[in-house]
């Protein structure tokens, strides 16, 4: 459905401005500027105005633009055979519609055949709850009904069960490496609704993810239909709503990695309320305990504040909005109200664009996603921060040799301690010979990665313990080396809490360890594989490392769904983290459903009201209790309960 072509709304970022002030971004570069002075006499010719923003243009005044855009490129790649010019060009090109499907993907033939006086591909163009009403509405001749009765149940069956696990939203094109973690989980419990099994065991990983507490209702429900068709569900969850609704609890602890592994409590929902004297989980549901909440809220600065006007990506209704710096800003709303399209696709790639505008972008590859260009009309105040960082779930690296230290910058500082011992100095060993990133004390059979892949040729490869280092990952001679009994190896299997306790007195290495187990990562093992961890842990983990630099001025940092995984206990060492970001300068942007952390946040931005077509607008503005105020919020109405 799209061609990759010259991309408008990268050539126009900021529709804001006017053709003299650069809104015509490749014309701003030295090398380019005589063609906008070419621009400026044939503009004045055919009475296009210069000096109005690009965005309150005349159409026929932006198509004389467009079209000399592209005469302008077409000049430029005849000399594509150099390599800044083919960087420059690449800069430009994104994913553009199909002129000749209009995006539909399917030829023209195919689109002369409707049913009900709509073609394929306005049918897929629908959301689930459009597309159930569609095919619920289509009245079928006697003959039609013979030849598609049994596909009328079953993609009626099917669209029930989406509808039913809170994807209404969700059009029928909607690319699948598009949809979030848990939006995917509850496509694959409709597949199993759907098949009707009996006597089954599903295995569910926190199936709330992604979920309003407005739609956690609806999950249970469905829960509890799998239920009671004779099947046995086991559920792995951190959601309060979801707990009161089992039949049968096992708390696990009492704490995480070698303090946990423990049956803690098992039984109904109340009798853990009544005996679960050992439970944490027990302590925060009964109250006893609570996750930190700010008893005075952070006050707007009216200039300190990032302004975005005409947000319009997917659902997005040309909304204007204001984002207060210096404060935790949480943006809330029913799941499919806009919120991943507000912030990544507006707030982030609008903030990354600009502060990112001289590094060259790779061309598009084909059968990836379509990169959204920026999707405002015009911004305010981004001169107010020096960066924009996005800390998301995906893994802080890829192979066996990335781990939590390296990721903080610990691992540099333990590599000297190393060197420094007599017995390196006596072999003549630096800091590099106790890297296994590098030759020099790396075992190069397995070549730091303690394990050896045997490819399988048709069945999948099979990874064995290095027989040369036995999963050390070091030459022997390395290993003789030892700081207070313990060589290099044998230190990367410390967890964060015992190696706090083993470099007690190493001030600096303390305060790099520290934040990981302030982010409540104490369990982990130091070197631990980057390929283990989970989405929660490796965002946590990016998280400390900014904990651990000096100042965070100027930096917006953007955390969708950090709560994600996350016990009632972690989520309150988590907004602690928050805090001394914004102490140590930086701003935070979070998209959260978590009750707990929207009423710790500052200032809230509630979208909705409800979800898909019916979404994108903004139901209200203002600190926690302000929402709460609001009739029309359903983030407003729990969060009344909350607060």
């Amino acid at each position: 459905g799209n061609t990759i072509d010259y991309d408008m709304g990268l050539v126009v970022p900021n529709g804001g401005l006017s053709i003299s002030e650069g809104a015509v971004d490749p014309w701003t570069k030295p090398q380019y500027s005589w063609y906008l002075e070419e621009t400026f006499l044939k503009a004045a010719r055919g009475k296009v105005r210069l000096n109005v923003q690009f965005c309150d243009l005349r159409p026929e005044e932006r198509s004389f633009v467009y079209d000399h855009v592209r005469r302008f490129f077409a000049e430029v790649e005849a000399k594509k055979y150099k390599v800044h010019v083919r960087v420059f060009l690449s800069r430009y090109r994104g994913y553009a519609e199909c002129p000749d499907c209009g995006g539909s993907r399917l030829r023209r033939e195919a689109l002369y055949v409707r049913v009900n006086g709509r073609t394929m591909a306005q049918v897929v163009q629908l959301n689930i709850a459009q597309a159930y009403d569609f095919f619920e509405s289509l009245e079928l001749t006697p003959e039609e009904h013979a030849i598609a009765d049994k596909i009328m149940v079953e993609i009626r069956q099917r669209l029930k069960f989406l509808n039913d696990v809170g994807l209404d939203y969700l059009t029928l094109d909607r690319l699948s490496s598009t949809l979030s973690g848990g939006e995917a989980q509850r496509i694959q419990l409709a597949t199993c609704l759907g098949s009707r099994l009996v006597g089954a065991c599903y295995v569910l990983d926190e199936p709330s993810i992604g979920l309003h507490s407005r739609d956690t209702g609806r999950l249970v429900r469905i829960l509890e239909e799998l239920r009671d068709l004779g099947n046995t569900i086991v559920v792995v969850e951190h959601d309060p709503d979801v707990m009161r609704s089992a039949d049968h609890i096992v708390d696990l602890g009492p704490g995480a990695g070698e303090l946990g592994g423990k049956v803690i409590f098992e039984g109904s929902y109340g009798t853990m309320m009544n005996d679960g004297v050992n439970s944490l989980t027990a302590r925060y549901l009964k109250g006893e305990l609570k996750t930190a909440q700010l008893s005075t809220r952070r006050h707007v600065n009216p200039k300190r504040q990032l302004r975005f006007f005409g947000a319009r990506a997917h659902n997005l209704k040309n909304i204007d909005l204001s984002i207060p710096l210096d404060m935790m800003v949480a943006v809330t709303g029913v799941s499919g109200s806009g919120k991943s399209s507000l912030v990544h696709e507006v707030i982030y790639k609008t903030l990354e664009q600009r502060y990112r505008q001289d590094e060259p972008s790779l061309e598009p590859v084909e059968g990836e996603p379509a990169p959204q260009k920026v999707t405002c009309t015009r911004f305010e105040g981004v001169e107010r921060l020096q960066q924009v960082i996005l800390v998301d779930q995906s893994p802080i690296g890829r192979t066996p040799r990335s781990n939590p230290v390296t990721y903080v910058k610990a691992f540099d500082q333990i590599r000297e301690l190393f060197a420094t011992t007599k017995e390196a100095a006596k072999r003549g060993y630096n800091s590099g010979h106790f890297s296994f990133n590098i030759p020099g004390g790396r075992c190069e059979v397995c070549q730091g990665d303690g394990t050896v892949t045997v490819e399988m040729q048709f069945l999948a490869d099979v990874e064995l313990v290095c027989e040369e280092c036995k999963g050390t990952r070091y030459k022997s001679s390395i290993l003789d080396i030892r700081f207070k009994n313990l060589n290099v190896h044998e230190v990367l299997q410390l967890t964060v809490h015992e190696a706090l306790a083993f470099f007690a007195d190493v001030l600096r290495l303390r305060a790099r360890l520290k934040v990981l187990a302030d982010v409540g990562l104490g369990y982990l093992r130091l070197g631990q594989s980057a390929t283990t961890l989970s989405g929660g842990e490796a965002q946590r983990v990016k998280l400390a490392s900014h904990l651990a630099q000096a100042s965070c001025k100027g930096t917006l940092f953007i955390f969708d769904e950090p709560t994600t995984g996350l016990h009632f206990d972690d989520i309150a060492k988590l907004l602690d983290a928050f805090q001394r970001l914004i102490h140590s300068g930086g701003s935070i942007l979070i998209i959260e459903h978590n009750l707990d952390v929207i009423r710790s946040a500052d200032w809230v931005i509630d979208l909705g009201p409800e979800g898909g077509d019916s979404g994108g607008r903004i139901v209200g503005e203002g600190t926690p209790e302000q929402i709460a105020g609001l009739e029309n919020s359903y983030t407003g109405k729990y969060l009344r309960g909350v607060l």
